[in-house]
């Protein structure tokens, strides 16, 4: 009786798992579907623009609208850049609440507040479906590569269902806690991550400038106790003035004012976070904000009137 109940979970799960929902295609969404397609499920996608034509090509399906892919998956993935774009995919007109049937689960992979995150899963819940929030670490480069840091927050049982999904885009999945819990993890990430762009910057155009090879302290660095996976890729970016993004200035700007409104709420102090958000201001103010967070050390190079390295 047991191995036949097993076994109906398992045909249920194989069943369940072959369509899902994919919304928002842009420098992230694209290869994370892709990599779901190349996984054998059946995709239905929708973007705001036509979804890349390799994705068609492949055999994923286009829906007109939000609800449509809701009607059509039963696992719907969203992944776009803000609060206010998962609220109007989610909720605003033809969005995935008017398309969902019971016991579907949505996941938002997108990168939004905590607190409207909570907000969004109680009335996904009140649909009789299951929430995930579920944003990720690692860039354009980590989308391609299926390696993205996957931070979750939700239902265990909705977890493990997804879980396989996240393996196909991801590496270190990690089940966090409760729905809101994901993002709180990922504004963390974000903190760590801007202040370390900071210190990376300020130690390499100090050694810049006071003569040294920048590209030779890094190489330096790298051997030391001041390694790190920021100094290794987004140094050499300020070193060689490769700012094409892989994750936008005004991205992290926007996550910073989370981490900063949260800690608002919370009554408590992020001073340095508030620094990098300004130096990120600074950068955007003069026209960079669509450049990679690692020109973040143009802020600076402004304020000491050096560049780190000439293009």
């Amino acid at each position: 009786m047991q191995n036949e109940q097993q076994s109906h979970t398992q045909m249920k799960r194989k069943i369940i798992m072959s369509r899902v929902g994919f919304i928002g295609l842009g420098i992230m969404g694209a290869p994370m579907a892709q990599h779901l397609l190349a996984g054998g499920h059946k995709l239905y996608l929708h973007d705001i623009k036509n979804p890349p034509f390799a994705l068609i090509e492949a055999g994923a399906t286009v829906c007109t609208s939000a609800a449509e892919v809701a009607m059509r998956a039963d696992i719907i993935i969203v992944m776009v850049p803000d609060t206010p774009h998962v609220e109007a995919a989610l909720f605003g007109d033809k969005g995935v609440a008017e398309g969902l049937r019971p016991r579907s689960i949505v996941v938002d992979m997108s990168s939004i507040s905590p607190i409207e995150t909570k907000k969004f899963a109680r009335k996904i819940n009140a649909l009789d479906c299951d929430y995930l929030d579920a944003p990720v670490s690692g860039g354009e480069v980590g989308a391609k590569a299926a390696s993205l840091t996957i931070m979750v927050g939700g239902p265990e049982a909705a977890f493990n269902i997804v879980k396989p999904l996240f393996e196909m885009m991801g590496k270190n999945i990690t089940l966090v806690g409760g729905n809101g819990d994901g993002q709180t993890t990922k504004v963390a990430n974000q903190i760590i991550v801007a202040l370390t762009i900071q210190a990376v910057a300020e130690a390499l155009l100090f050694a810049s400038k006071a003569g040294a090879d920048p590209a030779k302290v890094r190489e330096a660095l790298m051997g030391g106790f001041a390694a790190s996976r920021i100094l290794e890729v987004h140094g050499e970016r300020m070193v060689k003035r490769t700012f094409n993004p892989g994750f936008r200035i005004e991205l992290h700007q926007k996550d910073l004012n989370l981490a900063l409104q949260g800690a608002k709420a919370l009554g408590v102090s992020l001073p340095n976070t508030a620094m990098a958000q300004e130096l990120m201001n600074a950068c955007a103010a003069n026209g960079m904000g669509g450049l990679d967070h690692s020109a973040l050390c143009r802020a600076i190079e402004l304020m000491s009137n050096h560049q780190i390295a000439e293009a």
